[in-house]
């Protein structure tokens, strides 16, 4: 084994962050002068769209969201709205307390690390200025892809970049859109987190996993014990 593939979302970021999403698209609907109610639903019923890319950029995907809630937004307005939405996707991205050492840590050991995200361009546009990207080796988005897990070609793009077969690849994720379903038919084999001190986590998992990994953590912080009992580290 020489990599560790993670999911991003409720698996390095705090699972808790989530509940900010919400009151991230209320602020930016005010700037895009579209009622809140209409954008939130409307964002959700666009994630998939969003989450491949159909939209384009941010700006676009707001100008977008709006024009089908029934509004136009004035180009001023679509700068600030835009603008809002960058930085309420910044507060929903906040690290899991301890995940960027353990990150640091699995990289001591000599392991590479991957990731895999299902996310929209938000996420894509301000990956470099994260804590995460110093950390990460090859990171793979679906926004920039195309596709979403499970897609096969997203953990055969995200080995090849890494420089690994995928048999040679944990795959480590909260069992959202079928990762882990995804990972094994790829070759790696999936780590469950748990989030076991999270109990609203559940509730943001979009097409949960029905497979089921013989490994589980409830937390990052007991991954690398497992990890190293079950294979010799680096």
């Amino acid at each position: 084994m020489k990599a560790v593939v993670f999911d991003f979302f409720g698996t390095l970021t705090d699972p808790s962050a989530e509940d900010g999403r919400r009151s991230s698209f209320i602020a930016t609907a005010a700037a895009l002068g579209v009622p809140a109610d209409a954008f939130c639903t409307m964002m959700g019923a666009t994630f998939r769209e969003r989450a491949t890319g159909a939209f384009g950029d941010t700006r676009a995907t707001l100008e977008t969201v709006a024009l089908r809630c029934g509004v136009t937004p004035a180009p001023d307005a679509l700068d600030a709205a835009t603008a809002v939405q960058l930085a309420g996707a910044a507060t929903v991205r906040t690290p899991r307390p301890g995940v960027l050492a353990v990150l640091a840590t699995l990289r001591e050991r000599g392991l590479r690390l991957g990731l895999i995200s299902d996310c929209s361009s938000e996420l894509y546009e301000s990956w470099p200025s994260t804590p995460f990207a110093p950390l990460i080796d090859a990171a793979v988005f679906s926004w920039r892809e195309g596709y979403r897990k499970p897609d096969q070609r997203l953990y055969a793009t995200v080995a090849d970049r890494l420089g690994v077969l995928p048999q040679q690849c944990w795959y480590v994720g909260d069992g959202g859109s079928r990762e882990h379903w995804g990972a094994a038919t790829a070759g790696m084999r999936p780590i469950l987190v748990t989030n076991a001190n999270y109990p609203s986590a559940a509730a943001y998992r979009d097409d949960p996993d029905t497979h089921v990994p013989e490994l589980t953590v409830d937390d990052l912080s007991t991954l690398l014990p497992l990890i190293c009992q079950d294979h010799s580290c680096p």
